[in-house]
C-alpha cells in the first residue's frame, strides 16, 4: 500500500543534499540521518549522526557502522523498515527512503524500550563498573524522573599521562591503576551514583540528585584530587591526573546530548591544561562546529591544491654560507585566506590527515629542491603520526626517486613526540633512514623530558635547539645553549640555533659554538620563486 507521506520525501533528488535549506532541515533533527548512495556510501550525515558513532561518517559505508546493513530494493514510492544493530550493541530501527537517481535517505530511531531495571551484568571484567549499555539505561532512567529543580548531572573522565604508564611500565601495571582509579571515583561519589568504564581510560559518572552547578563542580573537583593522588603500585610510584568534563540535564536534554555535552567540556579541560574540570557552556557548542567545519575544509584542501610551501634558510656559521632551506607549510583557504599553521596542523595530528598532507610535502620539497643549485639541503618535518607509519620509509624512497633528489639533500626533523613509544621500532626505522643516506635532526630540543637519553640511543645528524632558550637570554638558556653545543660537538652532531632575530642573540650562538642558525635575522619563510634572487644577495658580515 502507498504510503501518503512518501512523496514528500521521494521527490527529493541528490542536488538536495547540497542545499542549505535540506541541510538545516536535517541538522534540527536529533536522531541520526544518512543520504547514502546505491552502494551504501554515507554521502551526508547530520550532527546527530556523527555524535551517534563517534566522529566523521561522510565517505564510510553504512554496513561499517550498522553491519547487518543491506539496501533492501526500495521503488520510487516505498518506504522500507528494517531492525539493525550497530557495532556497539545498539539496537535500531533504520527507515529508508528513495531519494531520486540512485541515493536513499535513512533515518534511524533507537529501538530498545527503555528499562526501569538495567542489566546488572553488563560490567566491565577489569573493574566491575557499568559498561556503556548499562549507563545508557541508567541515563534513559534518570532522564524520565527529572521532576522540577531535581536533575542530575554526567561527568566525562580522562586520565592525563596513563598512555605513559601503560608504555613505560607495562599493561599489567596499567591495569592495576585502573582498579585503583574505579575505588577512588566510587569513594568520591555518593550512593546511587553511578560509575561506568567506557574502555581504555575513559569514565563516566552519573551523579543524582545534582540541584545546581555549584553541586555537580563539587563533585568534579573531589574527582581531579583523589584521582590525581600518588598511587604505589608493585613498588612503583606514579603519578596521573584526571580532566573531567561536567553537562547537567535540563528539560530539553536527552541522554546522549548529555554525553556528548560532557565530552566537549571534557575537550576543554584538556584544552587548558588537563588536571582541571569544566562545564560545558553553549559556546561549546559552536567551537565544535567551527572545528568540524574546518575539518571539511582540511579534508577539501588537499584535493583541491590549496596547501604550498614556503622555504626558511639556514645558515653554516663557519663561513656565513646558507647550506639549505626548511619547507613550511601554508594553507591558502579560498574565503579565510592564509590560515595560521598553528590552527590546521594540530587538527590534522587528531584525525590522520597529517600523514597524507606530510606525504605530499615531502614530495613537493624534494621537487622543488631537486632544482637547487649545488648540494642545497632541504629539511622537512615529520610529525610523530606520521613517522610511526607503517610506510614512511616507502614514501621517503618514492619522493626520492620520483624527484632525482639525492638521499644526502634530505634532513627529516623528528620531535621528541615521535620517540616515546615502541622505540624499538623506531630505531629500525630510523637506522633504515640512516642507510638510505637522509639525515636526521632532533627539533625543538630541550622541550621534551628525556632528550639527552635519545640522543645516546639514536642516530642524529644534528640537533635543533628550540627557539625559547635563543630568545631567553638569561644565565639558564646560556648554560643549556652551551651545554647542548658541547655535547652535540662530542657526540659528532651539528647544533643549529632557531629562532635568531637579533645581532646580539647571533653573537651569543657563535660564542657558545653552534655549528648552524636559523631565523629571521637571516632570513624570513619565502616562495620557492624568490629562492634564487634570495641566493644571489650578500648575507651576513662576519660578526
Amino acid at each position: 500500500m502507498m504510503n501518503t507521506q512518501v512523496p514528500q520525501v521521494a521527490t527529493l533528488s541528490p542536488r538536495h543534499i547540497e542545499q542549505p535549506s535540506f541541510g538545516r532541515i536535517l541538522q534540527s533533527l536529533s536522531h541520526p540521518v544518512f543520504a547514502i548512495d546505491v552502494n551504501g556510501l554515507i554521502v551526508y550525515a547530520n550532527t546527530a549522526a556523527e555524535v551517534a558513532f563517534d566522529g566523521w561518517v561522510v565517505g564510510l559505508n553504512l554496513r561499517d557502522l550498522l553491519p547487518g546493513f543491506t539496501l533492501p530494493n526500495v521503488t520510487q514510492f516505498d518506504r522500507k523498515s528494517v531492525l539493525l544493530a550497530s557495532k556497539s550493541n545498539e539496537a535500531y530501527e533504520a527507515t529508508l527512503a528513495p531519494l531520486g537517481d540512485g541515493f536513499f535517505v535513512v533515518d534511524l530511531r533507537a529501538h530498545s524500550k527503555l528499562s526501569e531495571t538495567p542489566i546488572q551484568t553488563d560490567l566491565d571484567d577489569l573493574t566491575g563498573l557499568a559498561k556503556r549499555n548499562m549507563l545508557m539505561s541508567h541515563l534513559n532512567v534518570a532522564r524520565s524522573r527529572v521532576l522540577g529543580a531535581a536533575s542530575f548531572a554526567v561527568h566525562c573522565i580522562d586520565l592525563d599521562r596513563f598512555k605513559t604508564v601503560n608504555d613505560t611500565l607495562g599493561h599489567a601495571i596499567g591495569d592495576l591503576l585502573l582498579k585503583k582509579v574505579a575505588d577512588r571515583l566510587n569513594s568520591a561519589c555518593r550512593k546511587g551514583d553511578v560509575v561506568a568504564r567506557l574502555g581504555g581510560d575513559e569514565f563516566v559518572v552519573l551523579q543524582h540528585d545534582v540541584t545546581d552547578t555549584a553541586a555537580a563542580e563539587r563533585l568534579a573537583s573531589r574527582i581531579v584530587d583523589l584521582v590525581g593522588r600518588t598511587y604505589v603500585l608493585n613498588g612503583h610510584t606514579i603519578n596521573i591526573g584526571a580532566s573531567v568534563g561536567v553537562a547537567i540535564c535540563d528539560e530539553n536534554s536527552q541522554p546522549r546530548d548529555l554525553l556528548r555535552n560532557a565530552d566537549l567540556a571534557l575537550y576543554e579541560a584538556k584544552r587548558a591544561g588537563r588536571g582541571r574540570y569544566r562545564s560545558f557552556e553553549s559556546s561549546m557548542s559552536a567551537r565544535l562546529q567551527e572545528r568540524r567545519d574546518m575539518e571539511v575544509d582540511l579534508r577539501r584542501a588537499l584535493a583541491l591544491k590549496q596547501f604550498e610551501l614556503s622555504y626558511q634558510p639556514f645558515l653554516d656559521l663557519n663561513d656565513d654560507t646558507v647550506i639549505g632551506f626548511e619547507a613550511l607549510l601554508r594553507w591558502n583557504h579560498p574565503v579565510k585566506g592564509n590560515v595560521p599553521p598553528l590552527q590546521f596542523i594540530p587538527l590534522a595530528e587528531e584525525n590522520g590527515l597529517i600523514v597524507k598532507i606530510g606525504a605530499w610535502v615531502l614530495h613537493k620539497a624534494c621537487m622543488e629542491a631537486a632544482t637547487w643549485p649545488g648540494e642545497m639541503i632541504v629539511a622537512v618535518n615529520v610529525s610523530p603520526l606520521q613517522f610511526k607509519a607503517d610506510n614512511l620509509l616507502e614514501t621517503v624512497s618514492s619522493a626520492l626517486a620520483r624527484t632525482g633528489l639525492p638521499a644526502h639533500r634530505l634532513e627529516l626533523e623528528i620531535t621528541e613526540g615521535a620517540l616515546l613509544d615502541d622505540t624499538d621500532n623506531v630505531l629500525l626505522t630510523l637506522t633504515a633512514l640512516r642507510d638510505l643516506g637522509v639525515k636526521i635532526s632532533m627539533d625543538d630540543f630541550g622541550t621534551g623530558y628525556s632528550s639527552l637519553a635519545y640522543l645516546q640511543k639514536f642516530p642524529f645528524n644534528k640537533i635543533k635547539i628550540d627557539r625559547s632558550f635563543v630568545a631567553g637570554g638569561n644565565a639558564d638558556s646560556e648554560a643549556i645553549l652551551k651545554a647542548v653545543a658541547n655535547l652535540g660537538s662530542s657526540l659528532g652532531m651539528s647544533i643549529t640555533a632557531e629562532g635568531v632575530e637579533t645581532v646580539e642573540q647571533l653573537k651569543r650562538i657563535r660564542n657558545e659554538r653552534c655549528t648552524h642558525v636559523q631565523g629571521y635575522l637571516t632570513g624570513r619563510p619565502m616562495r620557492p620563486d624568490a629562492i634564487p634572487a634570495f641566493l644571489n644577495q650578500p648575507l651576513l658580515a662576519p660578526l
